[in-house]
């Protein structure tokens, strides 16, 4: 028998996305998934759709009491709580699944019982879907080091991935307090929990559209990233190279915030703890050898 998987999507006014993202699971070429997804209280008619759906039986529709808005991973924990699958695996409202997805990854796990966390590439799209780039590249390749990832959040999440229920039921749940870079903690603690591997080939679908992040939310996200930071460094027994070079990482980035948001000081402030912090990327950046992304 197959083992069952579940695919969880939190969703929040997504009406002009949800059809082509829910469509991309139950067109799965895998046959045992079930399908939860979590609406964190939409105004748009995305709940409506998704009602439809229900009422169809191709998904458990799920949503917070008085069909509030609690964020993206009270969301998450509200699906994963429901999950019966002995994997999970999950999809942002916008973004698409590869049809083969839940089929390869599924392969993988079974074959190699020591590995919590197997990850693919994401294959970036516009809004109107067409084909941009991938991430990671084509070029690479996974150490298998908590470090590394702790630095660079280099792994295409959450669409990427699929993760045995069992490393979640090790780790907890996704922290309710970040509005922002929740994904990158829930990895970095699977990654500290259990082998992780990389499968080159596109996965899933990554759409690129005019909802992105805005000042504000860069600026919580990398606000996030310091306590992110704090926490694991208190949790595992990270290189202090890396503690530094992430701290540095993100003074880089709130400076750059700050700069675009014409607060000079501030910003001068961060990029000079960046410089001082990891002096040989910070070079890198200014001479050209490596983008400030």
């Amino acid at each position: 028998m197959q083992p069952l998987v579940t695919v969880i999507t939190p969703a929040y006014n997504r009406a002009g996305f949800i059809g082509e993202a829910v469509e991309s699971v139950l067109n799965q070429s895998y046959g045992n998934i079930e399908y939860i997804v979590v609406d964190d209280g939409s105004s748009d008619g995305t709940f409506e759709i998704l009602q439809e759906y229900e009422a169809a039986g191709k998904l458990t529709l799920l949503t917070h009491e008085n069909h509030s808005n609690r964020g993206q991973s009270a969301a998450l924990n509200v699906g994963l709580r429901a999950a019966n699958g002995s994997y999970i695996a999950i999809l942002d409202s916008d973004d698409l699944l590869h049809p083969e997805k839940v089929s390869r990854q599924v392969e993988f796990l079974e074959n190699n019982t020591e590995v919590g966390m197997v990850y693919g590439q994401a294959m970036a799209i516009s809004e109107d879907g067409r084909e941009l780039f991938p991430i990671p590249g084509d070029e690479h390749l996974e150490p298998g080091d908590p470090n590394r990832l702790l630095l660079d959040c280099y792994m295409a999440l959450p669409g990427g991935a699929m993760v045995r229920k069992s490393v979640y039921d090790q780790v907890g749940f996704f922290e309710e307090g970040f509005r922002a870079s929740q994904d990158h903690d829930m990895v970095v603690r699977i990654a500290e929990a259990a082998p992780f591997a990389f499968m080159k080939g596109t996965v899933f679908y990554y759409r690129k559209h005019g909802a992105s992040i805005s000042n504000l939310g860069l600026e919580r996200r990398w606000q996030t990233g310091f306590e992110i930071l704090r926490r694991a460094a208190a949790r595992y027994p990270y290189r202090r190279s890396t503690i530094r070079k992430r701290r540095a990482l993100l003074h880089f980035r709130i400076g750059q915030v700050y700069w675009q948001q014409k607060r000079y000081s501030t910003a001068i402030v961060h990029l000079l703890k960046a410089g001082l912090g990891d002096p040989v990327r910070s070079m890198s950046v200014v001479f050209g050898a490596e983008k400030a992304h």
